[in-house]
């Protein structure tokens, strides 16, 4: 059944976005990753392939300031190379990050149309830590939070949606955008403490969206086991609490055991284990319906693996 397939959205570009010798957000994470998945010739061919559209300054502004669009504009257009310490641009940064967020909006309209069930971003630059009116941490424009706003706003049916971040940081930008919106559920599960330094319990959402915002910070050197254990919980909660009409993943791989930037412990069949926890809840709440945006994940050796395991996984 055609309804049953994943759509790979992906550009060239994201590869373009370039962060200077040394950085982990490196353009090859791309490459892995997309190679990754091409060379599993059953996988690849049972997918959707869409090349992503530049998302238009009506849809970022939706969930960013004009000065902060305005801002990495005049940064990239005047080739200076940082917008925070972490935050490197260069030529062509603003284009990519335009694709990256147009990308997770394409991703949205094929799981709409019906053409597949559920969609993978493999973007660059990653988003969740893109705040209204900032850049930092990787991040230039916040792909998940442009995608949960667009779908809202385009598809009558999209009143509720639930954004599960699992990268091994707090998704602080995400959580800003929301955190005084009941209609976009924002649950984090990261290590803590660690970058960006937000993320604890009593951060819950403020006004109408108290209530909508659930972290669980993860201690350093925690069990796999424990940790998705933890996750599992964390599902029930929010599944008693909300049924979405779309669940959005803000999937990072560095909380994976062999990342360089985090001290946490899930390997490829935690990240499966996760996955079909989320497909199931999507199955039971939203007709399946699941757009999964790459975050992060550094590790070279293993990310196009763990990436792979991800999306076969959406896929089954």
């Amino acid at each position: 059944m055609t309804n049953m397939k994943t759509a790979i959205v992906h550009h060239n570009l994201y590869k373009e976005h370039d962060t200077g010798f040394g950085h982990p957000e490196c353009p090859e994470r791309y490459s892995v990753v997309i190679n990754a998945l091409k060379n599993d010739s059953s996988l690849w061919q049972s997918i959707i392939e869409i090349e992503a559209d530049p998302a238009p300054h009506g849809d970022v502004g939706a969930c960013h300031d004009p000065q902060q669009i305005k801002r990495v504009e005049k940064v990239v257009r005047e080739g200076t190379m940082f917008l925070d310490a972490d935050t490197v641009v260069s030529m062509k940064s603003l284009d990519a990050a335009l694709l990256a967020a147009g990308g997770a909006c394409d991703a949205v309209d094929a799981v709409m149309s019906g053409k597949v069930k559920n969609a993978f971003l493999p973007a660059r630059p990653p988003g969740h830590h893109a705040s209204r009116n900032r850049a930092m941490g990787f991040c230039l424009f916040n792909n998940v939070a442009v995608a949960a706003r667009y779908a809202q706003q385009k598809y009558k049916e999209i009143e509720t949606v639930a954004i599960i971040d699992w990268d091994v940081h707090h998704g602080n930008g995400t959580q800003g955008i929301f955190y005084d919106d009941p209609t976009v559920f924002f649950f984090s599960m990261h290590q803590y403490p660690w970058y960006p330094g937000t993320g604890t319990r009593g951060e819950t959402g403020f006004g109408r969206g108290r209530g909508f915002t659930l972290n669980v910070p993860v201690k350093a050197a925690t069990k796999a086991k424990e940790q998705v254990r933890m996750f599992e919980t964390a599902l029930e909660e929010i599944s008693a609490k909300i049924n979405p009409d779309m669940i959005f993943i803000s999937a990072g791989f560095d909380a994976h055991e062999s990342d360089p930037l985090g001290q946490l412990k899930l390997e490829d069949e935690d990240y499966i284990s996760m996955t079909r926890t989320l497909k199931q809840w999507a199955d039971e709440s939203c007709n399946g319906r699941i757009v999964s945006c790459l975050e992060g994940g550094y590790n070279l050796s293993t990310l196009g693996q763990t990436v792979n395991a991800h999306v076969r996984t959406l896929a089954e």
